[in-house]
This record gives structure tokens, sequence and C-alpha cells, in this order.
């Protein structure tokens, strides 16, 4: 599980990596003026071209790799909310690097969210201790 683990915090590095970027990018290329489809276009390749943008979805791409690997690993009802530990990752992140002011109040929904991760790691730890069952010798033959 440490193995898991590790890879897991890595994998979660490069999302909030990611999510910066692609923060960043949104807020340079803006919003469109109107809606239309003239400027949503536009917006769609400002947004094609930013560099920001691309890195952005790089590193998510990166995050997306190591997220089939720890799926193919582990059942999607352990990896999934595990994730939720990106939470402060990326929170993180974005308090140092694109100076986001975090609430304690959202700090405390966030510590609410990795408790239920760790809730569901304990019990997947549970489950591998339970002794696995037996099965129990049928003694309807089929006959009714």
């Amino acid at each position: 599980m440490t193995k898991f683990i590790l890879i897991l915090l890595i994998a979660l590095v490069f999302e909030a990596i990611g999510v910066v970027f692609l923060s960043g990018g949104l807020n340079q290329i803006g919003e469109p003026k109107t809606i239309n489809a003239t400027e949503i276009m536009l917006l769609i390749k400002r947004g094609a071209t930013n560099k920001n943008i691309l890195i952005g979805v790089f590193f998510e791409a990166i995050f997306f790799g190591f997220l089939l690997y720890l799926l193919s690993q582990k059942d999607v009802s352990i990896v999934w909310p595990l994730t939720a530990l990106g939470f402060i990752i990326t929170s993180l992140a974005a308090r140092i690097f694109l100076k986001e002011e975090i609430s304690s109040v959202r700090w405390a929904g966030i510590c609410l969210i990795v408790l239920g991760a760790g809730l569901v790691t304990w019990s997947a730890k549970q489950k591998e201790k339970e002794p696995k069952e037996q099965p129990r010798a049928s003694t309807d033959y089929g006959v009714r």
C-alpha cells in the first residue's frame, strides 16, 4: 500500500501543477465579450494557443496516465476517494503560486473531504484483514 500511496501523491502533484497552469491560462485568455459563435471560436483559439493552458493540459494528461495505472491496481472505490488528497495539494499550490486567499471554512471543508478519504482507506485495510469465507457445501441437489 505504501508504493500505491507514493504513486498517488506523485500523480496528485502533477494534477495540482496542471490545475495551476490551467487557471493561470484561463485568466490570461479572459471571458468572451458576447456569447456568439464568432466570439466563442476566438476564445477557443486563444485557449488552444495559450502556453499555460497547453502546459496545464500536459500535466493533467500525466496525472491521467498515473490514474489509469492506479485504477488497474486497486478498486475504483479506493482510488477515486483517495484523489481527494489532491484538494490539499492543489489548494496549497493555488495559495503559493496564484496567491489565492483560502478561508478557514474552506480549509475545514477540505479537511472533511480528506477525512472521508481516510475512512475509505481504513475500510479497505479492514476488508483485507477479514478472514475469507469458505464456500458452504450445498445440500440442494437441484431437486425441488
